[in-house]
């Protein structure tokens, strides 16, 4: 069944017009009224006592030349998104590799992204160039999301410099079952594996082209960040992240 994601309140027998690029979706794919779809807007179903997560029922009421409306129906429970809660920080990769990032790792269940900018990092972004690209990757999670089944559509954080980020994440406590965890390929790091065991929420911090500086790397071990190895192979920026966060939704 093909899905929309909508930024709407789904109510079942309530008639709404879809988003300019979620019709213009459902004209691309030649879709008719009266013809079944299913909505989902990452808030879950509001109407019961604990939130749920899930997809809407639908059907096409009526199109126009650059419009589609739909009638929603009932909800569909989701099976749990995801067991383990993973965030990944990262020093952005230039060119299209982010937005490949961003696209799998959404596919593979991450809770939010949040991109830096670092000592090292090609990608720089301020300004109205911030604004477009934040937008552009939270289209590129939405309909990765659309695509491979998911309820909720990961956070993508607006860009900042890495010192930053570490301060205000040193201010904030980790709690037992979460652990900060630094992509290191100094000698001696602990593997994932070792590190992982007995923990249900991961924040993964992982460098850009060239890796993270010494200072950087202390400066995230002071914020209480853990170094680990994902191996003896130098991994690209945008797949490092992909490989743990894969790794850590399997355990």
């Amino acid at each position: 069944m093909l899905r929309f994601f909508t930024n709407q309140h789904l109510i079942p027998g309530c008639t709404l017009e879809l988003e300019p690029s979620a019709a213009r979706h459902v004209q691309v794919l030649r879709l008719q009224p009266g013809d079944a779809i299913m909505l989902f807007n990452g808030l879950g179903n509001q109407a019961v006592d604990k939130l749920e997560y899930g997809d809407h029922a639908a059907v096409i009421h009526a199109m126009g030349r650059a419009s589609v409306s739909v009638v929603v129906g009932s909800f569909v429970k989701a099976q749990q998104d995801t067991v383990r809660k993973v965030h990944i920080a990262l020093g952005m990769p230039a060119n299209d590799r982010m937005d490949w990032l961003v696209e799998k790792a959404t596919e593979l269940g991450v809770s939010s992204i949040a991109p830096l900018m670092t000592e090292r990092s090609v990608l720089r972004l301020q300004g109205e160039r911030l604004i477009k690209k934040l937008a552009h990757w939270r289209g590129i999670a939405i309909a990765a999301s659309e695509q491979c089944g998911r309820s909720q559509v990961p956070l993508i954080h607006a860009p900042v410099n890495l010192t930053a980020y570490l301060k205000e994440l040193h201010a904030v406590p980790c709690e037992a079952a979460h652990v900060r965890l630094l992509s290191s390929l100094k000698a001696g790091a602990p593997a994932l594996v070792e590190i992982a065991a007995g923990h249900t929420a991961f924040t993964l911090l992982s460098g850009p082209e060239g890796g993270l500086t010494s200072a950087e790397e202390l400066a995230a071990l002071a914020a209480g960040f853990t170094s680990i190895s994902l191996g003896s192979r130098t991994l690209r920026a945008e797949t490092a992240p992909l490989a743990a966060l894969a790794f850590l939704q399997l355990l």
